[in-house]
């Protein structure tokens, strides 16, 4: 699909050619990734800043609306449309940091112009919008005119709400990329649209950090003399606590505005010569020697599907350096199964292979593979030194081999067997997978058995998915069942990272068995997870859930450390207003919440995640994403905010369109069985006739596409008698070449006959 986007953006920029802009100007420049022939790189031309593209099919309708450069008449249509990137006429960024949740809400409000629209012909226009970390749609309007569209979410059952249509309107491009369809978009007309989404803070020794794309291209940036370029971006801060916070550093000159304990209040607003080239990254430290904390704290209002409430408990590991890690037991569990070939299956045995280098003097690891076998590096837990990682390695280098189906319980099973004697160390498992398989409820019930019956210093099971075919949920809910930590990937460029973070996160801990010691006065306190994980020493722990009662002024933490002592630590209870709570940690109980409903399969749990899903504009799996149109009167601006939309009364019209992609299901049982790779996307073979156009055209179209029509016709023109036979020849001889290598592909290859 990432593919296919590019192609279309690329066959977009050479449309842009035909245009002729006020003044005389040039078309757009290519982008710095073209190659030799002006063919760009495929990931020089996916969004890294929030971008509209006009969907062309007809080369025909593309031209300046407001000065026509009667280019020559372009016959036939574009299957599939070309994408042209629409300028930019003003930006607006506000993002809302909760250091308290580590997490942004970001709000995006932006108008493009369809600028390569001759006035009478019309197109569909795509919104794309890339997330940062970890990024979650709440919420899309798009003005066009009278037109307005807005996302919604309606539960699965109900057919009364809206009247939905067959065609889609968008979803996600990409895991990280919210895109989104607005039809009949009149040449010359504006696009005004406002995005929010939330994505998580980055934390990295203290620090933390968040970064949103912002790098416009140089073609979105239009004449400054037709238009002045507002560029405005708001941030605001609370770190949750009253300890000194400490910048460290901003990618836009921010200003600040206010400062009042623990909030802080930033703004840029400029009129610049080119749009922003760089993301927006901002980043601070909240100082701490020690393990600290705090509690935030929110009211229940009418609107609330529970009438309990709200609470997150976060917990800083803070820069005390003598703080011993826990001496661990390590077993990766991997999947080898078919599907795994290709990538997937390098970039783990790198991520392990980094992971075993990082494990200290004292520790202990296996490895053990599955697919319908069961392979262990060693029979029993090796003790960490040089020669038995290179050892390991090594074996991994033999016994990675992507073949088979995939069984999850065997492993998990050998695994608790190799933990049972850990050598008074933490024992950890780490199992990665790719697939779904039909007992998953069974093994959740069976674990929770056997590590219930272990103990507190029972084994901690980690859990990372690849792709989507296997069930996130079951892996989320068996990571809460084990003390653990849950992260996946769903693209092969980021499986390395993603895993090295997840195995930091999980392995270096330095508090366990954390409890909340609460008082009388609290009726009731209950955490969205089923156990509270473990406190990692490059991590910050965060926990939500809701509570019935009054809490006390300050609460305390309890919790282990290496040497078995125990730590009681302070939690400052903070009654926030300006952060909405209930927002910031839908998205995380909603996920939670769906796992247990998964494992349970109770009703009463799927309709609570419907309505938190309802009542914050939220994707989930028990409700479905719809773009809704409305056609706003003709009202003073001044007065619109206090008139409503009317619903549009076209009878032909649909009501709404939905969106898909936007949630990730419980897994495909089939997939997994078929062994089928194509969870990241997998490249389609060629066909037979678009390898005859590429053998065909080859260089001749890339050295057509480098000239306009009418520079062309202006040249033959100019030509003499001789000339014209001469390149005809050549043409001819091209073309003969062409052809030849065409029949060889078509008819000599894929050979695999016998001698």
């Amino acid at each position: 699909m990432e593919d296919d986007f590019s192609r279309a953006v690329e066959d977009g920029l050479k449309l842009s050619k035909r245009l002729v802009l006020p003044g005389g100007a040039a078309p757009p420049r290519p982008p710095a990734g073209m190659d030799r022939y002006g063919a760009p790189e495929a990931a020089s031309l996916l969004p890294v800043a929030p971008m509209a593209y006009a969907v062309v099919a007809d080369p025909a309708a593309v031209d300046s609306p407001d000065v026509p450069s009667y280019q020559p008449h372009v016959y036939g249509r574009l299957n599939p449309p070309a994408l042209m990137p629409l300028q930019m006429r003003e930006v607006d960024l506000r993002v809302d940091c909760a250091a308290g949740c580590a997490t942004a809400e970001v709000t995006l409000r932006a108008r493009w112009w369809v600028h390569c629209i001759t006035r009478s012909r019309d197109c569909d226009c795509r919104v794309v919008v890339p997330m940062g970390e970890e990024g979650s749609i709440l919420g899309a309007e798009v003005t066009v005119g009278k037109r307005s569209f807005n996302t919604h979410v309606v539960d699965v059952d109900d057919n009364s709400a809206v009247r939905i249509a067959k065609t889609e309107s968008g979803g996600l491009l990409k895991r990280q990329f919210f895109s989104l369809t607005i039809p009949k978009v009149v040449g010359g007309e504006d696009i005004l649209a406002t995005i929010r989404w939330s994505q998580k803070l980055t934390y990295d020794n203290g620090q933390f950090s968040v970064d949103i794309p912002f790098r416009f291209p140089q073609y979105v940036n239009p004449l400054p003399k037709l238009f002045t370029k507002k560029e405005k971006i708001q941030l605001n801060v609370n770190s949750g606590v009253s300890k000194e916070v400490l910048l460290q550093g901003t990618s836009h000159p921010l200003k600040e505005k206010s400062r009042q304990g623990e909030k802080l209040c930033f703004l840029h607003e400029a009129v610049v010569e080119n749009w922003s080239i760089k993301d927006f990254t901002f980043a601070y430290n909240v100082y701490s020697g020690d393990v600290s904390g705090g509690v935030l704290v929110q009211r229940s209002t009418l609107r609330d599907y529970d009438d309990r409430d709200m609470f997150c408990i976060f917990l800083l590991p803070g820069n005390k350096q003598n703080r011993k890690i826990f001496k661990k037991a390590v077993v990766f569990i991997v999947d080898t199964s078919g599907s795994m070939q290709g990538k997937p299956i390098e970039n783990v045995k790198n991520a392990i292979s980094t992971a075993l280098s990082e494990l200290a003097e004292g520790d202990y690891f296996n490895i053990v593979t599955f697919n319908d076998e069961l392979h262990s590096f060693s029979l029993y837990l090796e003790k960490v030194n040089e020669k038995a990682i290179e050892n390991a390695i090594n074996w991994m280098n033999l016994n990675f081999v992507a073949q088979g189906g995939t069984d999850i319980m065997h492993p998990l099973s050998e695994a608790l067997a190799l933990v049972s004697n850990s050598h008074d160390t933490l024992p950890q498992i780490f199992l990665v997978t790719d697939g779904s398989v039909e007992d998953e409820r069974n093994i959740c019930h069976t674990l929770k058995t056997e590590l219930t019956n272990r103990g507190s210093m029972s084994p901690r099971i980690s859990t990372f998915g690849l792709g989507s075919y296997c069930n996130h949920y079951f892996l989320r809910m068996l990571a809460s069942v084990g003390k653990g930590h849950y992260d996946a990937a769903f693209d092969t460029g980021s499986i390395e990272g993603r895993m090295l973070q997840w195995f930091q996160k999980a392995s270096t801990t330095i508090v366990t068995n954390i409890s909340i010691d609460t008082t009388k006065d609290i009726q009731e306190f209950e955490v969205d997870c089923e156990y509270i994980p473990d406190l990692s020493a490059k991590y910050p722990l965060f926990v939500s859930g809701r509570f019935k009662g009054e809490l006390p002024e300050t609460l305390y933490a309890k919790g282990y450390l290496s040497d078995m002592n125990e730590i009681s630590i302070e939690l400052k209870v903070q009654h926030i207003k300006d952060i909405p709570l209930d927002k910031v940690l839908a998205k995380q109980q909603m996920d939670l919440l769906t796992a247990k409903a998964w494992l349970s399969e109770n009703k009463q749990l799927e309709q609570k995640v419907a309505k938190l899903s309802i009542q914050n504009g939220i994707p989930s799996e028990y409700t479905r994403t719809v773009l809704l149109q409305t056609v706003m009167e003709k009202i003073d601006p001044a007065q619109q905010v206090k008139q409503k939309p009317k619903k549009q009364s076209i009878p032909d019209q649909p009501s709404a369109t939905p969106l898909h992609g936007l949630t990730l299901g419980f897994g495909n049982v089939v997939a997994t069985t078929e062994n089928l790779t194509s969870g990241f996307g997998n490249a389609k073979a060629p066909e037979k006739f678009e390898m005859f156009g590429k053998a065909v055209g080859g260089c001749c179209s890339r050295a057509c596409d480098c000239c306009c029509c009418m520079c062309f016709i202006n040249t033959c023109s100019k030509m003499n008698d001789q000339c014209a036979i001469v390149l005809v020849q050549i043409c001819a001889a091209l073309s003969f070449l062409g052809c030849f290598e065409c029949c060889s592909q078509l008819c000599c290859s894929g050979g695999g006959g016998s001698d």
